[in-house]
């Protein structure tokens, strides 16, 4: 198995059957550039993915044109749907995009396939996996379904603000994040500047008021 693979995935080392193991030795490091597509709607799945260094975007198209960020795949971290399309050998409802250079391993479809029939501690990895990662998937539905989206805006503002106070966003950008209209994000942006939160700028949004926006949360939770 590579070290690089173990270092990233400690827990793979707790694989001990030859079929989960002869899978590992399989594994292939790929190099992405930022901005690549790793896949699209309706294509085939030929790869299971696990990422070691960077980010991928997964995000999910309507007919009328609108966006929405289902997750993303991080350091350490395994694709949900790649997962539902090699069980269920169906295609990519979703695109992937990398957002910044990414190095992961690639274990090819099918040796995943044989070995997660064959490898006990294959399978409690992938599930365990894809678990964690289709509860993030629902509770974002519920978020986009239930929740109003200047409380969703404000959260999203308030994570993106504590590592930097100026954030360099379009308003669209913001929207696809959100599963909104731009025209919703930029109303309510401006709703925000209005009661001093935030300064609006092109293509920047500057954070003037963590605590103002931290109490909108606290308050709206206690009425609910």
């Amino acid at each position: 198995m590579d070290p690089l693979l173990l270092q990233h995935f400690p827990e793979l080392a707790k694989i001990n059957d030859s079929a989960g193991q002869q899978l590992l030795a399989k594994a292939q490091l790929v190099e992405l550039p930022a901005e690549q597509v790793v896949f699209s709607p309706g294509d085939s799945c030929e790869n299971y993915l696990l990422v070691v260094e960077g980010a991928v975007k997964v995000l999910a198209r309507g007919q009328n044109g609108r966006e929405i960020v289902l997750y993303r795949i991080e350091n350490t971290g395994s694709c949900v749907l790649t997962t539902s399309c090699l069980l269920g050998q169906d295609h990519y409802p979703a695109e992937g995009i990398t957002e910044t250079p990414v190095k992961a391993f690639v274990l090819p479809r099918q040796l995943f396939q044989q070995a997660l029939q064959e490898s006990p501690g294959l399978r409690n990895f992938i599930f365990q996996a894809y678990g964690e990662r289709l509860s993030d998937l629902i509770h974002l539905v519920q978020e986009v379904a239930f929740e109003r989206i200047d409380l969703r805006l404000a959260r999203h503002l308030l994570q993106l603000g504590r590592s930097q106070i100026e954030i360099h966003c379009t308003h669209q950008q913001l929207a696809t994040e959100l599963g909104s209209a731009r025209e919703v994000v930029s109303r309510q942006l401006k709703e925000f500047e209005k009661r001093g939160w935030i300064e609006l700028g092109r293509g920047t949004i500057r954070i003037d008021d963590l605590n103002q926006l931290q109490q909108f949360l606290q308050q709206a939770d206690q009425r609910h």
